[in-house]
Order: structure tokens, then C-alpha cells, then sequence
């Protein structure tokens, strides 16, 4: 346990704002957490995924243009330098990672969605292997086989209570969210955490707006009452909820707590978004897994803390991140 908790803390700060730093993680994992919620009881009143993707980037990118644009001051050849970059990051981590995540929820738990998304710290091991010869440590590896051996519980494969289009649909989301970290591990691009969450949120917004109007992307939606556990919202009450509070206010806590605790810390707080999405997928949706999948969700959590702490840790050169993805 004491080698465990020293790997953990190797980054952890030790000036007065690492209890601030938690709190703000923490508020971060809470506030990406609710979006599934949020989004399912859209869905269920008639929105297509695609519409609810589009208003919670759209309204985001909308919060954060100002900022965006501020942190931009004496950057833009940064930006146009780096353009594939943060092309990437709008269209594939944000805009394709929340469009798949929210297919997944339409037809599956909020939890459980969420769960299959946060098993890409162990793609993001597989790739770095086959791609650049970064051979795991025996931890990763046994971190990746007990995370599969929890999705395998979680999933319930053998009861055959499997929804395949919701699996794949989750898993594509696991694949934008290794592509998130990926994207997010680079700092040679010049640009402030908050510039290029912000500069992605509005190509992703523009992106599936493009998307949507030739028809790529179904876009159905509709001004019906909203029908939650706790009762009926008007539909505004969810769009809101997901765009200012899920994402925008989401992405702001997550750096500020990134630049606090660091990248490595930051991350394992950030496991409580799927806590946090199993909250409130019961709170707002009565949706709870039963104790064979709670146990392969702790599993998977398990797994992914074991990858994690197989990593090389980082020494004097430890580069500001983005916050976790949030679904």
C-alpha cells in the first residue's frame, strides 16, 4: 500500500492549494458526470443524440468563446500553426467522443456507458506499445487484464444481456477519449490549456452543425416537457444543465484543478466522474446495475487505477494537461 500511495502522490503538490486543487477535481468530475443524465431524459423526450451532442458542444463553445478568444491574445500563429491539432482534438476528441457516448446512453445505462469510456487509459497503453515500442510494465498489463475481466462482468456476456450497438457505440467513444489523452499529453503547440478546450469546442460545434445540416447527423429535437425521476423540467432546463454546467464549467474546473494537483493526480480524481455518473443516472433516471455489474465496475475502476499507476512517472518536466474527458 505504501508503494502504491507514493507512485500516486510522486506529482502530488505540497503547496496550500492541493486542498483546493481536490476540491476542484472533484467539483470537475461531478459536474462532467451529470451530462448522461441530462442527455438520456432529452432523448427519451423525442431529441436525437445528435441533436443533444450538438446543443451541449454548441452551448459551450458559445460560454467559452470570450475566454477562448482572451487566452488567444498574441497566440493566433500558434493557432494556424498548429491547426491539424486542434482539428483533430474539436472534431474527434470532443465532437465524435460525446456523439458516440451519448448514442451509447440512448440505449444503455448512463454508468455502464460511461465505464466502457473509461477503459481508454488501457488503449492508450496498447497504442503507445504498438506504435512507439513503449513496452508496458508488468502493472499495466495486469491493470488491462482486470479491467477486461471487469467489462466481461459489467457487460453481464454471459447472461447474453449484451446491447451490441450500445457496446460498440461506447467503445468508439472509448477510442476518442485515447485520442483526448493523446492529443491533450502534447505542450509544444503553444497554447493555454483553456484556448484549446475552447478553439475545440467551437470546431466541434461547427462541425456537427455542418454535419447536421446536409443530413450526415440526424438533428431531431422538440420543445416537449422533459420527464426526469424527480419530475418534468421545461426542455431549456437540460440544454443548459449539459452545456454551461456539464461542459463548460466542467472544462474551467478541470484545468484549474490540473494546474494545482498535475496531470498524473488530476486524472485518478477524475475517476470520480463515473462515480458521479452512477449517482446521478439513479437520482435522475432510477437506473442502478446489479451486483455482479457494480463488481465489474469496480473491477474496471481497478484496472484502470493499475494502468495508471504503471506509467512512467514524470520528473521535473511535467506538462500542464487538459482536464479527464467527461462524457
Amino acid at each position: 500500500m505504501a508503494g502504491i500511495t507514493s507512485d500516486v502522490m510522486a506529482e502530488a503538490p505540497t503547496s496550500r492549494d492541493a486542498r483546493g486543487g481536490l476540491l476542484l477535481a472533484i467539483a470537475a468530475a461531478f459536474s462532467f458526470g451529470m451530462s448522461g443524465g441530462w442527455a438520456r431524459g432529452l432523448m427519451d423526450a423525442g431529441w436525437s443524440p445528435g441533436a443533444a451532442v450538438l446543443a451541449r458542444v454548441g452551448v459551450a463553445a458559445l460560454v467559452l468563446l470570450v475566454p477562448t478568444v482572451l487566452a488567444l491574445r498574441g497566440r493566433w500563429r500558434a493557432l494556424r500553426r498548429h491547426a491539424g491539432t486542434v482539428a483533430a482534438y474539436g472534431l474527434l476528441a470532443v465532437a465524435a467522443t460525446q456523439f458516440c457516448y451519448f448514442q451509447a446512453v440512448a440505449v444503455m445505462d448512463v454508468g455502464m456507458a460511461l465505464l466502457i469510456e473509461y477503459t481508454a487509459p488501457v488503449a492508450v497503453v496498447l497504442w503507445l506499445w504498438v506504435r512507439r515500442g513503449e513496452r508496458p510494465s508488468r502493472r499495466s498489463v495486469l491493470g488491462a487484464a482486470v479491467a477486461f475481466v471487469g467489462l466481461v462482468l459489467m457487460l453481464d456476456v454471459f447472461g447474453a444481456r449484451v446491447n451490441l450497438p450500445g457496446l460498440a457505440w461506447a467503445l468508439a467513444a472509448m477510442v476518442g477519449a485515447a485520442a483526448y489523452f493523446l492529443l491533450s499529453e502534447r505542450d509544444d503547440t503553444g497554447l493555454p490549456p483553456i484556448a484549446l478546450a475552447g478553439s475545440g469546442l467551437v470546431l466541434g460545434a461547427l462541425g456537427l452543425g455542418a454535419a447536421g445540416l446536409v443530413g450526415l447527423l440526424p438533428v431531431a429535437w422538440n420543445t416537449h416537457v422533459v420527464a426526469y425521476r424527480f419530475g418534468t423540467v421545461p426542455w431549456p432546463v437540460p440544454v443548459l444543465a449539459m452545456g454551461v454546467v456539464a461542459t463548460a464549467i466542467a472544462y474551467v474546473l478541470g484545468i484549474a484543478s490540473t494546474r494545482r494537483l498535475g496531470s498524473r493526480l488530476a486524472a485518478f480524481v477524475a475517476l470520480a466522474e463515473v462515480v458521479a455518473a452512477l449517482l446521478f443516472g439513479w437520482l435522475m433516471l432510477g437506473q442502478l446495475p446489479d451486483l455482479l455489474q457494480a463488481f465489474g465496475g469496480v473491477l474496471v475502476l481497478g484496472g484502470v487505477v493499475l494502468v495508471k499507476l504503471g506509467e512512467p512517472i514524470p520528473g521535473a518536466r511535467e506538462p500542464i494537461a487538459e482536464p479527464a474527458v467527461s462524457g
